[in-house]
């Protein structure tokens, strides 16, 4: 596990961007956090540490936005998925066979389907005042870890 305090959404794309190194082809993070805790943020420093030059936005109307980048990243947002037969209409079981990274949004809505090994990262307000202040947990294998500290 790995704790980060983000003082910024610098701070938070920084240290999205300093885990992309770390990944490699069939990755899953699952982004756990409330509305506008910086999952998106997080997920367009992935994007530029893949590589990615396009402009990284959410994909709530569109539920999976797609990146050419060293590795593709496939963008999910679960929030409007609240049913077996919504998740299988966006295709998510495809994707997971396609090779890329999937970085996917309000995973509280798919975590009993979420595949064995996936990357965690949960991101909250720390309470402290500091409206922009996060702590940004982080679990998964002992590979991803390296570096994100420096």
């Amino acid at each position: 596990m790995f704790e980060y305090i983000s003082k910024s959404e610098h701070d938070t794309e920084q240290l999205g961007f300093k885990l992309a190194g770390n990944l490699k082809a069939g990755d899953v993070l699952a982004f756990f956090g409330d509305l506008g805790a910086g999952k998106t943020a997080f997920t367009r420093g992935l994007a530029r540490g893949l590589g990615i030059t396009d402009t990284v936005s959410s994909p709530t109307f569109s539920i999976v936005h797609e990146y050419s980048g060293r590795l593709p990243l496939f963008h999910f947002d679960m929030y409007r998925v609240n049913s077996w037969d919504g998740l299988y209409s966006t295709g998510f079981f495809d994707y997971l066979e396609m090779g890329g990274i999937i970085a996917i949004e309000w995973s509280e809505n798919i975590e009993n389907v979420l595949p064995d090994g996936h990357i965690r990262v949960e991101i909250n307000r720390t309470g402290s005042g500091d409206d922009n202040e996060r702590r940004i947990t982080i679990i998964g294998d002992d590979r991803i870890y390296e570096n994100l500290g420096d």
